[in-house]
C-alpha cells in the first residue's frame, strides 16, 4: 500500500485515534462506560437507580463517566425542574442507540465465558 493510500487517523470530538477500533474503545472503553450503557438499553434511568445497579462504583467515578459519555454524545442528561427534589434522568442518544448491538454482544460474551467456567 502506498503512503497516499494509507488511511489517516480517525477523529471523533477533536480526538484523533489511530484506527476505528481504538476510536470505539476510546468512547466506550474502561470499566464502567459499557456497564452504564448496558443499564440504559431498556430506557432512561435516574442517577440514583444507576448508582444502585452498580454498587461498587464510586459516586465520583460514576459522575465522571456519565459526563464523558454525555460529552461524546452517547447519552443525554435531562433535568426536570418542575418540583423539588430535582430529578435527573440519563438516556441513550441516537448515537448511543447504535452501540446497543455491540453492548449486547459484549454482555452475551460475558455470559458465555461465565457458563463455560
Amino acid at each position: 500500500m502506498e503512503a497516499s493510500e494509507k488511511q489517516k487517523g480517525h477523529i471523533f470530538n477533536g480526538q484523533e485515534y489511530p484506527c476505528c477500533t481504538s476510536l470505539t474503545m476510546g468512547v466506550i472503553g474502561g470499566k464502567w462506560k459499557t456497564v452504564i450503557l448496558y443499564h440504559l438499553i431498556e430506557g432512561p434511568l435516574r442517577y440514583n437507580i444507576l448508582r444502585k445497579t452498580m454498587p461498587t462504583v464510586t459516586e465520583r467515578t460514576l459522575s465522571l463517566q456519565l459526563k464523558k459519555l454525555e460529552d461524546d454524545g452517547i447519552i443525554q442528561r435531562k433535568v426536570y425542574h418542575k418540583k423539588p427534589p430535582l430529578k435527573v434522568e440519563y438516556s441513550l442518544t441516537y448515537l448511543g442507540e447504535t452501540l446497543v448491538p455491540i453492548i449486547k454482544a459484549i454482555a452475551d460474551w460475558g455470559d458465555q465465558v461465565q457458563e463455560s467456567n
